[in-house]
């Protein structure tokens, strides 16, 4: 039987309580304690006493992926905060030289702030984003912080006090009044942080009022989280886990899918019995469990580990969904894996895996213009190519278009491809430029949706609307508007 355990967390603050980290000589502790000033650090006794191995520190991936690292960090930089830790300098002198560094940090890549945030009559809707036309991100306030941080998260920001670099809205009003206005939205998805540090009670506050006829043409309602993983109990012991499961469940019944977007990077976040409890009720309530996460150096960028998670994942009734390439963010030098290496990983993978894990896509870049996967790398015509396709598209009409750039055995990112057999740029470069000048990067027309999903409402009879499933995978029969 599963014994509750008492949530207790480790900061920066108490970094020094951390009985296993005693292990370490002073100078290791005083290096996490330098990076920590500037990434965010934060752990729980879970993920202390249950994944991380102490017999194999510091390489176990678990600790890589929790604990901060001195190579984080650029040496001149590094060097810096840690003689100013070292010397017990005041905050008034470190806060500019950690702020410094924090903004030579990409702290919000791909068009976040200036053209995810739709503006609705000339103003910015807060705690919005929405860069795809069928999916809207909300923030809830109360959702902006994790159970645990993980070292690599393109989020850092949010948790280190840049405040103009925060996304969150305490108000669900504003969100079901765009959703109103926007039946093109078929998909929201709450993020953070994390939603389900949430109590369930402010979290029925977000969730139950998109519930009503008149949104109708929401068919799923995702939550992306990492408790699963991080703090299992979430979901398994205690009167508020049984009120999120028939939340959950009542989602559901609402004629809505229901999908818990589960961050799990390594297999052993999955081998506990606390953690496949979890996937087990969150699946008893009616929930999709869809399964995702980066690859990362030094936690995951082996094959091995992605086809055993995946099979494991399968073995407990989840979906494997996304393989992502690690975003040009924070510690990017010290996470990031060359993009012809990503590609080899996820297909020595994939070849060790039957049709029911194949659900899973990737390398996939959440780039500016869309999530851009690479899709192969061939010889055309004499001139070595990475294939890439986008998997989806701030454009609509770029979606599942296929696309090529030369092979660079260097590039980690997007932004270090060039296009492939002469040409100037790629496709979408002249219309994302246009985008950027104006800042809007919705270029969908409303109207067009609207008649589209007037005649999927009038073609389906009304008892099986938003209910069709497929089994396997848990998604809506419903037509792909783009």
């Amino acid at each position: 039987m599963i014994e509750e355990r008492k949530f207790k967390v480790f900061t920066r603050a108490s970094l020094d309580s951390v009985p296993q980290l005693a292990k370490l000589s002073e100078e290791q502790r005083l290096a996490m304690k330098a990076v920590a000033h500037v990434l965010p650090f934060k752990v729980n006794n879970y993920v202390l006493e249950e994944l991380i191995n102490w017999d194999n520190v510091p390489d176990d991936p678990m600790f890589q992926l929790t604990f901060p690292q001195q190579d984080m960090l650029r040496r001149e930089d590094f060097e810096i905060i840690a003689g100013m830790v070292r010397r017990n300098a005041p905050a008034s002198e470190l806060a500019p030289e950690v702020k410094r560094i924090q903004y030579s940090l990409n702290p919000h890549p791909a068009g976040q702030k200036s053209l995810n945030v739709p503006h609705e009559h000339g103003h910015a809707v807060p705690g919005m984003q929405h860069k795809y036309r069928e999916t809207v991100l909300f923030f809830p306030m109360a959702g902006q912080t994790c159970h645990a941080y993980c070292t690599y998260c393109f989020r850092w920001p949010q948790f280190v006090g840049l405040d103009d670099m925060k996304f969150a809205s305490k108000e669900v009003a504003g969100l079901v009044e765009y959703l109103k206005q926007h039946k093109e939205v078929t998909s929201v998805l709450f993020t953070g942080g994390d939603p389900m540090v949430m109590r369930t009670e402010l979290l029925r506050q977000y969730i139950e009022p998109l519930l009503i006829p008149e949104l109708d043409h929401v068919a799923s309602i995702r939550i992306g989280t990492k408790a699963p993983a991080y703090w299992p109990y979430r979901f398994t012991h205690g009167e508020d886990a049984d009120d999120l499961l028939k939340l959950l469940g009542e989602v559901r019944a609402a004629g809505r899918d229901c999908a818990i977007m589960a961050h799990y990077s390594i297999q052993r976040e999955l081998e506990t019995e606390v953690a496949q409890l979890a996937v087990k009720r969150l699946r008893d309530a009616g929930a999709t469990v869809r399964c995702q996460a980066p690859l990362i150096r030094h936690v995951n960028d082996n094959p091995d580990n992605w086809a055993h998670m995946w099979r494991l994942q399968i073995r407990l009734g989840a979906v494997p969904y996304y393989m992502f390439v690690e975003r040009d963010t924070g510690a990017r030098g010290y996470f990031e894996v060359p993009l012809w290496r990503a590609y080899e990983i996820f297909t020595e993978a994939y070849r060790q895996v039957t049709g029911l894990a194949r659900t899973v896509r990737g390398p996939s870049m959440s780039c500016t213009p869309g999530k851009v996967m690479i899709d192969g790398i061939a010889d055309v015509h004499g001139e070595k190519v990475f294939v890439l396709k986008f998997v989806q598209a701030r454009d609509p009409a770029w979606t599942n278009r296929v696309f090529f750039a030369r092979f660079d055995s260097r590039a980690t990112w997007m932004d270090d491809l060039k296009p492939a057999f002469g040409e100037k740029e790629f496709f979408f470069e002249a219309e994302m430029r246009a985008m950027r000048s104006t800042g809007e990067g919705r270029v969908w027309l409303p109207t067009e949706v609207e008649a589209l999903e007037e005649t999927w409402r009038i073609n389906i009879p009304e008892p099986e609307r938003g209910l069709g499933s497929n089994v396997e995978t848990g998604e809506h029969e419903r037509p792909d508007l783009s």
